[in-house]
């Protein structure tokens, strides 16, 4: 059984630019011919997305959603003059439309995107955005580490399931879907190429994030460092040192943007 923890905003935060730069990159190829009145950023973690959506629209309302209680506090705490909401994004049921439905890596931690694509698009106001990135976790080094070291003998039994927990597709089924109720789709691919300190910073990174489902099944502080330590073994071999000791760390993301009417109709 999982021992599931709350998602701890500290540490998700020491990585806080590298993992803010996919919002700023998202947020500024969303084109408005107007700005949005209502905007709402589904799974806003402690808000670091949500501040690059009101940097650029100052005016709209804004309104967080996130399932971690840590998380909806410390947005509270750090930017209080906007709404911030303690729900699931799969069951919420908002009382207006959205002219941005905006989410940050976010919908890779929930199922079924053939209806959560169906949700979302329902929040859309009549020439409402639909905007989302998502980390392609399982394609990378990283992912594949983990799931090796998980699938050892000594940690599968109690890891069993975890890489299912995560979900996502390729761009053709977010395009052929999004594109049955959606005037225009624009997707695109980045590798982010984060130079770190070392080895260790990628396993700090990650135990925040996707490396959390597997450390949360682990009774003891002394297992999760030991399977956080074999993790790291395995890094060593996929990420080289660079000549000053460094190290380069490549991370993929799938961005989406779709469109209810045309950019330039609006």
């Amino acid at each position: 059984m999982t021992q599931k923890t709350d998602w701890n905003p500290e540490s998700y935060l020491k990585f806080g630019d590298e993992r803010t730069q996919p919002s700023i990159d998202l947020v500024n190829r969303i084109k408005t011919s107007s700005p949005p009145q209502c905007i709402i950023d589904i799974g806003c973690g402690p808000g670091n997305s949500s501040r690059i959506l009101t940097d650029r629209w100052p005016q709209a309302k804004l309104i967080g959603i996130d399932c971690s209680p840590n998380m909806i506090e410390k947005a509270k705490k750090d930017y209080p003059r906007h709404e911030w909401i303690l729900s699931d994004a799969s069951t919420f049921v908002p009382m207006n439309k959205f002219d941005i439905v905006f989410s940050n890596a976010t919908i890779q931690w929930i199922p079924d995107h053939e209806n959560l694509l169906k949700h979302f698009c329902a929040m859309l106001s009549e020439n409402g955005v639909l905007a989302f990135q998502i980390p392609l976790f399982r394609d990378m080094p990283i992912g594949k580490a983990i799931a090796k070291v998980a699938q050892g003998e000594r940690w599968r039994i109690k890891t069993a399931g975890c890489s299912n927990l995560f979900t996502y597709h390729d761009y053709g089924f977010y395009f052929d879907r999004l594109s049955k109720v959606l005037s225009l789709v624009e997707l695109w691919e980045t590798y982010y190429l984060h130079v770190l300190e070392s080895h260790l910073s990628i396993v700090e990174w990650t135990k925040s994030a996707g490396m959390k489902p597997y450390v949360d099944r682990l009774s003891n502080g002394l297992e999760k460092m030991e399977f956080e330590e074999e993790v790291l073994s395995e890094l060593k071999k996929e990420y080289p040192l660079q000549e000053n000791d460094k190290v380069i760390f490549p991370f993929k993301r799938l961005f989406v943007i779709g469109y209810k009417s045309y950019p330039d109709k609006r």
